[in-house]
């Protein structure tokens, strides 16, 4: 995730669940802002295009919890695969499909990288995440300044 611009790159690149495309963006907010944003079930729908709801799961998720989430009208289950609070990076299955991953990576005090990894077969949901980027940066700015 190099260069300074705050522009939404797209990429092929080698994740821990293999081959991804890469979504990301510079976020002038601390890694902590954005990490918190992407972990707190409360925050999906507001950053979420295609999210409007969420059931099951209460607070910030963890590895194991199980829930629904709506998407286009209907609840859809999902699973927390994995979420590592000090690699700031967490994947889901949902509706027992391997889904897209989540992960920041800080650049400075107040700056930091959020990228999503999407399955390549995918590819069209890039577009999705665009949009979720700049939310998430929205998002978290606002967190940062309490």
């Amino acid at each position: 995730m190099r260069g300074a611009s705050n522009r939404t790159r797209t990429r092929v690149e080698r994740t821990p669940d293999g081959r991804r495309l890469v979504v990301s963006r510079r976020v002038s907010a601390p890694a902590t802002a954005a990490w918190d944003v992407l972990v707190s079930v409360a925050d999906w729908s507001d950053w979420g295009p295609s999210v409007s709801g969420v059931r099951g799961v209460d607070g910030r998720i963890v590895a194991g919890d199980r829930g629904e989430v709506r998407v286009a009208g209907v609840w859809v289950p999902f699973g927390i695969e994995t979420c590592d609070d000090e690699a700031r990076r967490w994947t889901w299955r949902v509706a027992g499909v391997p889904a897209t991953g989540h992960r920041v990576e800080p650049v400075g005090p107040d700056r930091c990288a959020v990228a999503f990894e999407v399955p390549v077969l995918a590819g069209p949901y890039a577009a999705v995440c665009a949009v979720a980027l700049r939310r998430i940066e929205r998002l978290a700015k606002r967190r940062a300044r309490g």
